[in-house]
């Protein structure tokens, strides 16, 4: 059974982190298969709206302890060699294909979200948190620095220094917290937290996806650019926006009052 699977609903996908016995921490097997999903929704011109969810009653309680203390008693014989090869290049790859997929990723979490688990959803675009969450940078707290873009996408939602309290101390906080310091768009109940997401992404689906992926790949970039380079961008994109009938349909719809159906 892989340890993250796809399901299609229509235009949108739901991505899920398939390990519910283990509160879907990352193992051995997890790396490969999150870049493979990743990728493959990514090129999927189908799917307008992705949802990433965990299996079970919790999104992803960080890292697998488990395996982690194989690999350094491993190590105490075998040195680095133990450490598996190609495994942060098989994360950076997915984290890296959830920012810059031309289409909205939504983050659905609920229960334990911690370490990576934290770093997957931070990577998403739009957060929603069921009310019983609980969060933790927890590196630290296992002698480690950070990984999964933790470093990149932290402080740019809480800003420096609540990144450096949060990341230096490992402490747990909640969906209301975290909320109010700007991880999360919106706190349901726990039962609601599917329903809402697939609402939102719903939404989104019926979109012009055009304007909302390169409206994405503008705001992802935008701490890496000039003013006036980013005035030059916009320009561009708006002229962009105007040539597709997306654009034709959004304003006619507007003036005769009534919903666009984008294509």
């Amino acid at each position: 059974m892989s340890s993250v699977r796809i399901e299609r609903e229509g235009a949108v996908a739901w991505l899920i982190l398939n390990r519910p016995e283990k509160l879907n921490v990352l193992g051995a097997e997890m790396p490969a298969d999150l870049k493979r999903c990743t990728e493959e929704l990514k090129q999927d011109d189908s799917i307008r709206c992705v949802i990433l969810k965990g299996a079970g009653d919790h999104f992803m309680a960080g890292g697998d302890i488990d395996y982690f203390k194989s690999l350094a008693d491993a190590y105490e014989e075998q040195g680095e060699s133990a450490f598996p090869a190609g495994m942060f290049a098989l994360l950076h790859e997915a984290i890296f294909n959830i920012h810059s997929m031309g289409k909205p990723v939504i983050a659905s979490v609920k229960g334990a979200v911690a370490g990576f688990g934290l770093s997957l959803m931070l990577a998403c675009d739009l957060v929603l948190a069921a009310d019983d969450a609980v969060f933790s940078v927890a590196y630290c707290k296992i002698g480690t620095t950070p990984d999964g873009g933790m470093t990149y996408f932290l402080p740019r939602a809480v800003g420096q220094k609540k990144a450096m309290e949060l990341s230096l101390t490992g402490k747990r906080f909640s969906a209301e917290e975290a909320e109010r310091w700007g991880m999360l768009n919106q706190v349901v109940t726990k039962a609601e937290v599917d329903a809402a997401s697939l609402k939102l992404a719903s939404s989104l689906s019926a979109g012009p996806c055009d304007v909302l992926a390169r409206t994405k790949a503008l705001l992802n970039q935008t701490f890496d650019v000039s003013l006036q380079q980013r005035l030059d961008e916009e320009a561009e994109n708006f002229r962009l926006s105007m040539l597709q009938p997306d654009f034709a349909e959004g304003v006619g719809s507007f003036c005769e009052k009534r919903r666009a159906k984008f294509q």
